[in-house]
Protein backbone atom coordinates (compact mmCIF):
# COMPACT_ATOMS: atom_id res chain seq x y z
CA UNK A 1 0.00 0.00 0.00
CA UNK A 2 1.52 3.61 -1.10
CA UNK A 3 1.55 5.93 1.79
CA UNK A 4 3.16 9.20 1.46
CA UNK A 5 5.68 10.38 3.36
CA UNK A 6 4.45 14.08 4.18
CA UNK A 7 2.70 12.98 7.06
CA UNK A 8 4.90 11.30 9.16
CA UNK A 9 5.77 14.11 11.23
CA UNK A 10 2.02 14.29 12.65
CA UNK A 11 2.07 13.34 16.38
CA UNK A 12 0.63 10.15 17.39
CA UNK A 13 -0.99 9.77 21.00
CA UNK A 14 -1.77 5.65 21.46
CA UNK A 15 -5.12 5.82 23.66
CA UNK A 16 -3.07 3.47 26.28
CA UNK A 17 0.28 2.89 27.29
CA UNK A 18 0.46 -0.58 26.01
CA UNK A 19 -2.34 -3.00 24.53
CA UNK A 20 -1.31 -6.61 24.79
CA UNK A 21 -1.77 -9.05 21.85
CA UNK A 22 -1.72 -6.05 18.57
CA UNK A 23 0.58 -5.62 15.70
CA UNK A 24 1.95 -2.14 15.90
CA UNK A 25 -0.74 -1.01 13.22
CA UNK A 26 -3.41 -1.94 14.99
CA UNK A 27 -3.01 -0.45 18.40
CA UNK A 28 -5.49 1.91 18.90
CA UNK A 29 -4.32 5.49 18.77
CA UNK A 30 -5.22 9.70 17.84
CA UNK A 31 -3.28 11.41 14.58
CA UNK A 32 -3.09 14.83 16.11
CA UNK A 33 -3.67 18.01 13.20
CA UNK A 34 -3.94 21.15 15.14
CA UNK A 35 -5.15 24.45 13.47
CA UNK A 36 -2.63 27.15 12.69
CA UNK A 37 -5.55 29.80 13.42
CA UNK A 38 -7.11 27.90 16.28
CA UNK A 39 -10.45 29.23 17.83
CA UNK A 40 -10.79 26.30 20.46
CA UNK A 41 -13.07 23.62 19.32
CA UNK A 42 -12.05 20.51 18.77
CA UNK A 43 -13.29 17.06 17.04
CA UNK A 44 -12.23 13.75 16.84
CA UNK A 45 -12.67 12.08 13.22
CA UNK A 46 -13.91 8.59 13.26
CA UNK A 47 -13.44 6.64 9.50
CA UNK A 48 -15.69 4.32 8.75
CA UNK A 49 -15.30 0.57 7.56
CA UNK A 50 -17.80 -1.68 8.78
CA UNK A 51 -15.99 -2.15 11.70
CA UNK A 52 -13.79 -3.86 9.61
CA UNK A 53 -11.63 -1.78 7.87
CA UNK A 54 -10.98 2.00 8.14
CA UNK A 55 -11.28 5.09 5.57
CA UNK A 56 -8.37 6.49 6.76
CA UNK A 57 -7.45 8.86 3.99
CA UNK A 58 -11.47 10.66 2.69
CA UNK A 59 -12.63 9.61 5.87
CA UNK A 60 -9.69 10.41 8.02
CA UNK A 61 -6.87 13.03 7.57
CA UNK A 62 -9.30 14.58 4.83
CA UNK A 63 -11.70 15.83 6.90
CA UNK A 64 -8.85 16.68 9.85
CA UNK A 65 -7.53 19.20 7.43
CA UNK A 66 -10.66 20.76 6.21
CA UNK A 67 -11.87 20.80 10.10
CA UNK A 68 -8.17 22.66 10.64
CA UNK A 69 -8.80 25.16 8.00
CA UNK A 70 -11.92 26.42 9.66
CA UNK A 71 -9.67 26.66 12.60
CA UNK A 72 -10.67 23.38 14.32
CA UNK A 73 -8.36 21.08 15.74
CA UNK A 74 -9.26 17.53 15.00
CA UNK A 75 -7.63 13.97 15.97
CA UNK A 76 -8.68 10.88 13.80
CA UNK A 77 -9.25 8.11 15.90
CA UNK A 78 -7.60 5.01 14.82
CA UNK A 79 -9.72 2.21 16.77
CA UNK A 80 -9.72 -1.47 16.97
CA UNK A 81 -11.96 -3.59 14.63
CA UNK A 82 -13.69 -6.86 14.40
CA UNK A 83 -13.91 -9.65 14.27
CA UNK A 84 -11.34 -9.87 16.41
CA UNK A 85 -12.47 -7.19 18.77
CA UNK A 86 -16.37 -6.42 19.00
CA UNK A 87 -18.14 -3.46 18.85
CA UNK A 88 -18.09 -2.54 22.28
CA UNK A 89 -13.92 -2.76 22.55
CA UNK A 90 -14.52 0.04 19.55
CA UNK A 91 -16.52 1.86 22.22
CA UNK A 92 -13.87 1.78 25.08
CA UNK A 93 -11.59 2.94 22.29
CA UNK A 94 -14.11 5.95 21.33
CA UNK A 95 -14.58 6.84 25.10
CA UNK A 96 -10.99 7.23 26.14
CA UNK A 97 -10.41 8.99 23.06
CA UNK A 98 -12.71 11.49 24.20
CA UNK A 99 -11.42 11.33 27.93
CA UNK A 100 -7.45 11.76 26.42
CA UNK A 101 -7.96 14.53 24.44
CA UNK A 102 -9.55 16.69 27.58
CA UNK A 103 -6.72 15.44 29.42
CA UNK A 104 -4.44 17.18 26.94
CA UNK A 105 -6.55 20.03 26.05
CA UNK A 106 -4.22 22.34 28.09
CA UNK A 107 -1.38 21.86 25.70
CA UNK A 108 -3.30 22.33 22.49
CA UNK A 109 -5.12 25.05 23.83
CA UNK A 110 -8.66 23.39 23.43
CA UNK A 111 -11.53 24.30 25.17
CA UNK A 112 -12.33 20.72 26.67
CA UNK A 113 -16.15 21.82 26.42
CA UNK A 114 -16.16 22.21 22.74
CA UNK A 115 -15.18 19.01 22.20
CA UNK A 116 -17.11 16.72 19.40
CA UNK A 117 -17.12 13.67 17.83
CA UNK A 118 -17.30 13.03 14.13
CA UNK A 119 -18.08 9.55 12.64
CA UNK A 120 -18.53 7.91 9.05
CA UNK A 121 -20.62 5.11 8.48
CA UNK A 122 -19.88 2.25 11.63
CA UNK A 123 -17.71 5.23 12.77
CA UNK A 124 -21.12 7.31 12.63
CA UNK A 125 -22.34 4.66 14.39
CA UNK A 126 -19.39 4.59 16.94
CA UNK A 127 -19.37 8.67 17.31
CA UNK A 128 -23.07 7.92 18.68
CA UNK A 129 -22.51 5.57 21.17
CA UNK A 130 -19.39 7.05 22.29
CA UNK A 131 -21.90 10.31 23.24
CA UNK A 132 -24.67 7.92 24.20
CA UNK A 133 -23.80 4.91 26.35
CA UNK A 134 -23.26 4.46 29.61
CA UNK A 135 -20.24 6.36 31.25
CA UNK A 136 -17.99 3.43 32.44
CA UNK A 137 -14.51 3.47 33.88
CA UNK A 138 -11.64 1.41 32.79
CA UNK A 139 -10.17 -1.30 35.21
CA UNK A 140 -7.49 0.15 36.13
CA UNK A 141 -8.21 3.57 36.66
CA UNK A 142 -5.98 6.71 35.99
CA UNK A 143 -6.29 10.04 35.55
CA UNK A 144 -7.47 10.29 32.50
CA UNK A 145 -10.34 7.77 33.40
CA UNK A 146 -11.60 10.55 35.45
CA UNK A 147 -12.47 12.73 33.19
CA UNK A 148 -16.20 12.48 31.07
CA UNK A 149 -16.20 10.54 28.15
CA UNK A 150 -19.28 12.12 26.76
CA UNK A 151 -18.64 14.75 23.57
CA UNK A 152 -20.40 17.91 23.58
CA UNK A 153 -21.52 17.40 20.54
CA UNK A 154 -22.01 14.34 17.60
CA UNK A 155 -21.71 14.53 13.83
CA UNK A 156 -23.25 11.42 12.77
CA UNK A 157 -22.48 11.05 8.40
CA UNK A 158 -24.59 8.02 6.98
CA UNK A 159 -24.44 6.01 10.21
CA UNK A 160 -25.97 3.23 11.10
CA UNK A 161 -28.04 3.93 14.03
CA UNK A 162 -29.92 0.61 14.78
CA UNK A 163 -28.69 -2.49 13.30
CA UNK A 164 -31.96 -4.47 14.11
CA UNK A 165 -33.94 -1.45 12.20
CA UNK A 166 -31.50 -2.10 9.18
CA UNK A 167 -31.78 -5.38 9.33
CA UNK A 168 -28.03 -6.52 9.33
CA UNK A 169 -25.47 -6.90 12.23
CA UNK A 170 -27.39 -6.03 14.96
CA UNK A 171 -25.25 -7.78 17.39
CA UNK A 172 -22.60 -4.91 16.71
CA UNK A 173 -24.76 -2.15 15.89
CA UNK A 174 -26.97 -1.99 18.87
CA UNK A 175 -29.75 0.51 18.98
CA UNK A 176 -28.75 4.24 18.83
CA UNK A 177 -32.08 5.17 18.61
CA UNK A 178 -33.36 4.13 21.94
CA UNK A 179 -30.67 5.75 24.15
CA UNK A 180 -31.24 9.37 22.84
CA UNK A 181 -32.68 11.07 25.95
CA UNK A 182 -32.51 14.63 27.33
CA UNK A 183 -28.78 15.06 28.10
CA UNK A 184 -27.84 13.82 24.47
CA UNK A 185 -25.31 16.84 23.15
CA UNK A 186 -26.65 18.47 20.11
CA UNK A 187 -26.59 16.36 16.69
CA UNK A 188 -25.69 17.11 13.34
CA UNK A 189 -26.50 14.36 10.71
CA UNK A 190 -25.99 13.77 6.96
CA UNK A 191 -27.28 11.07 4.74
CA UNK A 192 -27.87 10.65 1.27
CA UNK A 193 -31.16 9.60 -0.27
CA UNK A 194 -29.33 7.39 -2.64
CA UNK A 195 -27.09 5.46 0.09
CA UNK A 196 -26.92 2.27 -1.67
CA UNK A 197 -25.44 0.47 1.91
CA UNK A 198 -27.02 2.54 4.85
CA UNK A 199 -30.48 3.55 3.93
CA UNK A 200 -31.21 7.12 4.80
CA UNK A 201 -34.15 5.84 6.98
CA UNK A 202 -31.31 4.74 9.47
CA UNK A 203 -31.06 8.96 9.68
CA UNK A 204 -34.88 9.56 10.59
CA UNK A 205 -34.84 6.71 13.06
CA UNK A 206 -32.51 9.03 14.88
CA UNK A 207 -33.87 12.75 13.77
CA UNK A 208 -37.51 11.35 15.60
CA UNK A 209 -35.84 10.23 19.24
CA UNK A 210 -33.94 13.49 19.07
CA UNK A 211 -36.83 15.22 18.46
CA UNK A 212 -39.04 13.34 20.89
CA UNK A 213 -36.66 14.51 23.80
CA UNK A 214 -36.42 17.74 22.88
CA UNK A 215 -32.81 17.74 22.05
CA UNK A 216 -31.46 20.59 19.60
CA UNK A 217 -30.91 18.33 16.21
CA UNK A 218 -30.39 19.24 12.42
CA UNK A 219 -30.88 16.53 9.71
CA UNK A 220 -29.34 16.70 5.87
CA UNK A 221 -30.55 14.37 3.44
CA UNK A 222 -29.16 14.84 0.28
CA UNK A 223 -30.71 13.82 -3.15
CA UNK A 224 -27.15 12.48 -4.79
CA UNK A 225 -24.07 10.24 -3.93
CA UNK A 226 -23.85 6.72 -2.79
CA UNK A 227 -22.30 5.42 0.42
CA UNK A 228 -18.79 6.30 1.54
CA UNK A 229 -18.72 9.60 -0.18
CA UNK A 230 -16.79 11.62 2.77
CA UNK A 231 -16.67 15.26 2.08
CA UNK A 232 -18.03 15.16 -1.18
CA UNK A 233 -15.60 17.35 -2.62
CA UNK A 234 -16.37 19.08 -5.88
CA UNK A 235 -20.74 18.84 -5.34
CA UNK A 236 -20.70 21.98 -5.03
CA UNK A 237 -19.49 24.01 -8.49
CA UNK A 238 -19.28 27.53 -6.64
CA UNK A 239 -16.92 25.72 -3.91
CA UNK A 240 -14.93 22.78 -5.16
CA UNK A 241 -12.79 22.60 -1.91
CA UNK A 242 -15.94 21.54 0.60
CA UNK A 243 -19.61 19.82 -0.32
CA UNK A 244 -23.05 21.77 0.73
CA UNK A 245 -22.95 19.28 4.40
CA UNK A 246 -19.71 20.56 5.60
CA UNK A 247 -20.73 24.04 4.96
CA UNK A 248 -24.14 23.52 6.88
CA UNK A 249 -22.16 21.58 9.14
CA UNK A 250 -19.55 24.64 10.05
CA UNK A 251 -22.56 26.97 10.70
CA UNK A 252 -24.49 24.69 12.80
CA UNK A 253 -21.73 24.82 14.85
CA UNK A 254 -21.27 28.55 14.66
CA UNK A 255 -24.86 28.98 15.07
CA UNK A 256 -24.45 26.97 18.19
CA UNK A 257 -21.55 28.54 19.62
CA UNK A 258 -19.11 25.69 19.48
CA UNK A 259 -16.70 27.59 17.11
CA UNK A 260 -16.92 30.95 19.36
CA UNK A 261 -13.73 31.65 21.82
CA UNK A 262 -15.16 33.23 24.47
CA UNK A 263 -11.70 33.95 26.02
CA UNK A 264 -10.87 36.55 22.92
CA UNK A 265 -14.38 37.17 22.38
CA UNK A 266 -16.42 37.42 25.50
CA UNK A 267 -18.65 35.34 27.14
CA UNK A 268 -23.13 34.96 25.61
CA UNK A 269 -24.73 37.24 27.55
CA UNK A 270 -28.17 38.19 28.29
CA UNK A 271 -29.96 40.84 25.75
CA UNK A 272 -33.27 42.26 25.32
CA UNK A 273 -35.60 45.01 23.46
CA UNK A 274 -37.91 46.17 21.40
CA UNK A 275 -38.58 47.24 18.07
CA UNK A 276 -41.34 49.47 16.89
CA UNK A 277 -42.07 50.48 13.21
CA UNK A 278 -44.09 54.42 12.83
CA UNK A 279 -44.44 53.63 16.61
CA UNK A 280 -46.36 50.63 16.25
CA UNK A 281 -45.02 46.65 16.82
CA UNK A 282 -44.10 44.85 13.85
CA UNK A 283 -47.11 42.72 13.02
CA UNK A 284 -44.34 39.52 11.90
CA UNK A 285 -40.99 39.77 11.00
CA UNK A 286 -37.47 38.22 11.90
CA UNK A 287 -34.65 39.81 13.92
CA UNK A 288 -31.02 38.85 13.86
CA UNK A 289 -28.53 39.76 15.20
CA UNK A 290 -24.94 39.07 13.23
CA UNK A 291 -21.71 39.62 14.95
CA UNK A 292 -18.58 40.91 13.30
CA UNK A 293 -16.82 38.17 14.18
CA UNK A 294 -17.42 35.61 11.71
CA UNK A 295 -17.03 32.48 14.31
CA UNK A 296 -19.31 34.02 17.00
CA UNK A 297 -22.82 32.87 17.18
CA UNK A 298 -25.55 34.96 15.16
CA UNK A 299 -28.76 35.03 17.46
CA UNK A 300 -32.40 35.48 15.73
CA UNK A 301 -35.85 36.37 17.40
CA UNK A 302 -39.46 35.84 15.67
CA UNK A 303 -41.12 39.18 16.35
CA UNK A 304 -44.79 39.69 16.42
CA UNK A 305 -47.49 41.90 17.42
CA UNK A 306 -48.62 39.73 20.22
CA UNK A 307 -45.32 40.14 21.64
CA UNK A 308 -45.62 44.08 21.12
CA UNK A 309 -42.05 44.08 19.13
CA UNK A 310 -40.32 42.85 21.90
CA UNK A 311 -37.62 40.12 22.63
CA UNK A 312 -35.42 38.67 25.17
CA UNK A 313 -32.12 36.26 25.37
CA UNK A 314 -30.91 34.75 28.11
CA UNK A 315 -27.35 34.21 28.47
CA UNK A 316 -26.59 30.77 27.18
CA UNK A 317 -28.65 32.03 24.01
CA UNK A 318 -27.49 35.43 23.36
CA UNK A 319 -25.32 37.44 21.51
CA UNK A 320 -21.25 37.91 22.02
CA UNK A 321 -20.46 41.67 23.29
CA UNK A 322 -19.24 43.65 20.59
CA UNK A 323 -20.02 45.15 16.77
CA UNK A 324 -23.45 43.36 15.28
CA UNK A 325 -25.74 44.16 12.30
CA UNK A 326 -29.04 44.56 13.41
CA UNK A 327 -31.28 42.93 10.73
CA UNK A 328 -35.09 42.85 10.78
CA UNK A 329 -37.12 41.07 7.59
CA UNK A 330 -40.96 42.34 7.72
CA UNK A 331 -43.26 40.06 6.21
CA UNK A 332 -46.40 40.52 6.55
CA UNK A 333 -49.15 43.00 8.20
CA UNK A 334 -51.73 40.43 9.34
CA UNK A 335 -50.60 38.75 12.83
CA UNK A 336 -52.16 35.78 13.08
CA UNK A 337 -53.17 35.29 9.61
CA UNK A 338 -56.95 35.47 8.70
CA UNK A 339 -58.86 33.06 6.07
CA UNK A 340 -59.37 36.47 2.90
CA UNK A 341 -55.59 35.53 1.36
CA UNK A 342 -55.12 38.64 0.88
CA UNK A 343 -51.78 40.03 0.47
CA UNK A 344 -50.83 42.68 3.11
CA UNK A 345 -47.68 43.82 1.62
CA UNK A 346 -46.31 44.20 -1.82
CA UNK A 347 -42.84 43.34 -0.89
CA UNK A 348 -41.25 41.81 2.15
CA UNK A 349 -39.62 44.73 3.41
CA UNK A 350 -35.55 44.91 5.31
CA UNK A 351 -34.23 47.11 7.62
CA UNK A 352 -30.72 46.83 8.94
CA UNK A 353 -28.70 49.68 11.17
CA UNK A 354 -24.99 48.51 13.33
CA UNK A 355 -25.09 47.86 16.57
CA UNK A 356 -22.42 47.78 19.59
CA UNK A 357 -24.03 44.68 21.94
CA UNK A 358 -23.61 45.58 26.06
CA UNK A 359 -23.86 42.93 28.47
CA UNK A 360 -27.78 42.93 30.27
CA UNK A 361 -28.53 46.19 27.27
CA UNK A 362 -32.32 46.58 26.66
CA UNK A 363 -32.43 47.93 22.88
CA UNK A 364 -34.83 49.95 21.47
CA UNK A 365 -34.97 50.21 17.86
CA UNK A 366 -37.68 52.97 16.70
CA UNK A 367 -38.27 52.68 12.67
CA UNK A 368 -39.88 54.51 9.66
CA UNK A 369 -41.41 52.45 7.34
CA UNK A 370 -39.96 54.96 4.41
CA UNK A 371 -36.84 53.56 5.68
CA UNK A 372 -37.39 49.87 4.21
CA UNK A 373 -35.42 47.94 1.68
CA UNK A 374 -38.54 46.03 -0.81
CA UNK A 375 -37.15 42.65 -1.07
Amino acid sequence: MFKTSSIKHLEVLPLWEAVQGLAPEQIPQLTIHLASNANGAGVIVCPGGGYRTLASDHEGLQVAQWLNKAGVHAFVLRYRLGPKHHSSVSLRDGKRAVRLVRHRSSDWGLDPNRLGMLGFSAGGHLTLATGLSADTREEPNDAVDDLDSRPNFLVPVYAVTNGSVRGRKADEYWPMDTLVDSKTPPTFIMHTHEDSVVPASQATLLYDALLKARVPAELHIFNHGDHGLGLNRGANEQDSQVSPWGSLLLSWLQRHGFLHDQNRSGERCTFEGQVLLDGEPIALGLLSFIPQGQQSPMIRVRLTSANAGRFHFDAPNGPVPGPHRMVLHMVSEVYPADSSGDFSLKHALCFEDIIDVTPGASVQWRLNRSDGEPL
